[in-house]
């Protein structure tokens, strides 16, 4: 008889709020279109806490399944005066989450930074909860510790 492993837990460590422009259409083929999201700014709270430079964007590839993949790149500087580097990728299923199409997500950030402070951000795994509005995406970042 097999048993079921424990599931993991997480623990909250920061909120991250990019500041987005409108998506620029790159790609359309049959039912698929890729868009670029610009983030503009935005602010991080909480274990780590700073600014989202300007200059980033957000790869939207829309897909003829239903299916959306996401994949965010930009960067933090902290308010110590550290860099961290961001790559955040997501999928949302069709059918996944109701509010799905509205905005609400699950993605895993990664970060790079030199900071002595930080290479803790790149030594664990994290799991994102996104949400999407018209002006700025809400990330509540969470590690898992488990």
């Amino acid at each position: 008889m097999t048993s079921t492993p424990p599931l993991p837990q997480l623990q909250f460590s920061f909120t991250i709020v990019a500041e987005v422009d409108p998506g620029l259409p790159i790609d359309r083929r049959t039912d698929e279109s890729l868009e670029i999201i610009p983030i503009t700014g935005g602010r991080v709270t909480g274990a780590i806490s700073g600014e989202v430079q300007p200059g980033g964007a957000d790869w939207c590839l829309y897909r003829n399944d239903g299916a959306f993949n996401v994949e965010a790149r930009y960067w933090i500087r902290t308010d110590d005066g550290d860099i961290v580097d961001v790559v955040n990728v997501g999928r949302i299923s069709p059918g996944s989450s109701p509010d799905a199409v509205d905005g609400i997500f699950m993605s895993t950030p990664q970060f790079r930074t030199t900071a002595p402070a930080l290479q803790w951000l790149t030594q664990r795994v994290f799991i994102g909860r996104a949400e999407a509005f018209g002006t700025h995406t809400t990330i509540d970042v969470f590690e898992v510790i488990s």
